[in-house]
């Protein structure tokens, strides 16, 4: 018989670490609204070391993305360590970001995984960017 206690612990062990998840936001230089989000993006990065911020400029490094089309920005890549968990365009709005993202960490372990496009995405970008 499982104890509650047992099934919490096992769970929060299987869960990824705050310090195993990344955000990459994923616009361009010639965007007038990724220039305003950028300073939101680099504070929020700078208030919250533990995790990965990485901004991402689809113009230059459009070989690392693949067949991805980003159409809005910005767009986000919200990853665990393990599995992408968000791509796509998101409000520019910083505290829509830190809401998504909290409720994304919360979820944990029994959380789905996105779709096998963005999950590519995130292992490409694991790999090139470390």
């Amino acid at each position: 018989m499982n104890h509650p206690a047992a099934t919490d612990t096992a769970a929060a062990a299987a869960a990824p670490a705050v310090a195993d998840w990344a955000v990459w936001c994923l616009c361009a230089a010639w965007c007038r609204v990724c220039g305003e989000y950028r300073h939101a993006f680099d504070a929020l990065a700078a208030a919250q070391p533990q995790l990965r911020w990485v901004w991402l400029d689809v113009e230059d490094e459009e070989a690392l993305l693949g067949d991805l089309d980003v159409e809005t920005f910005p767009t986000l890549l919200i990853a665990d360590g393990h599995q992408a968990r968000f791509l796509g365009p998101l409000l520019p709005q910083i505290g829509v970001l830190e809401r998504l993202l909290s409720s994304l960490q919360q979820g944990g372990a029994g959380l789905a995984p996105c779709s096998a496009q963005a999950q590519e995405l995130f292992l490409r970008l694991r790999t090139v960017q470390g």
